[in-house]
């Protein structure tokens, strides 16, 4: 039989070639910024104004910072109307953009703002973002106005992250009370 007996099923082939191709939510990679230079990633610093800023420094390559991804993520949900922004600034290749970021992103699906932090001249801007940082990641700054909080090293759980971070909310009474569960128990399991 002719697609044009059973103008149906045409109409069908049509709608799931344009949802395949059109790219549906589950098959595209999530929005990223790429910050070339410092100048750059201080801009959106700055954008944050009385909000409490986020910034975890990570890489695809790094096992233990993919690990705590998901901590970050329900850190947002929780504390996201609350004036809290939380960046995943990775520190990935910018020639591995196609080849190992975007398929990371697109298999992750995390739902906090990502960056790539693309200038390799580490020795000029990591010890601008904090004085006791070498360079090690994974690495969190947490910003508020003139107040800094910096962590080097994974954290092991949600409430470990809402413990380092929480002094920095401005609404200090909405606490997050719930089941101290590791990072991986929020992806579900995967690595």
């Amino acid at each position: 039989m002719s697609l044009m007996v059973h103008p149906f099923r045409f109409s069908l082939v049509c709608l799931l070639f344009a949802a395949f191709f059109c790219g549906a939510p589950s098959v595209r990679a999530q929005d990223f910024v790429v910050y070339d230079n410092l100048e750059q990633l201080q801009s959106r610093i700055s954008r944050a104004g009385d909000t409490t800023l986020v910034l975890n420094f990570w890489a695809t390559w790094c096992k233990p910072c993919v690990e705590e991804l998901p901590c970050f993520d329900e850190l947002r949900e929780y504390y996201g109307a609350q004036n809290v922004q939380i960046v995943l600034v990775s520190l990935d290749f910018k020639s591995q953009l196609e080849k190992k970021f975007i398929p990371f992103l697109k298999n992750q699906r995390l739902k906090s703002e990502v960056a790539l932090m693309a200038d390799q001249d580490l020795n000029t801007w990591i010890p601008l973002i904090h004085e006791e940082w070498d360079g090690a990641i994974p690495a969190t700054l947490v910003l508020k106005g003139k107040k800094r909080r910096f962590n080097l090293g994974k954290f092991e759980n949600l409430e470990d992250l809402e413990t380092f971070v929480r002094p920095l909310i401005t609404d200090s009474a909405a606490l997050y009370i719930g089941k101290k569960m590791s990072c991986e128990d929020l992806n579900g399991g995967k690595k």
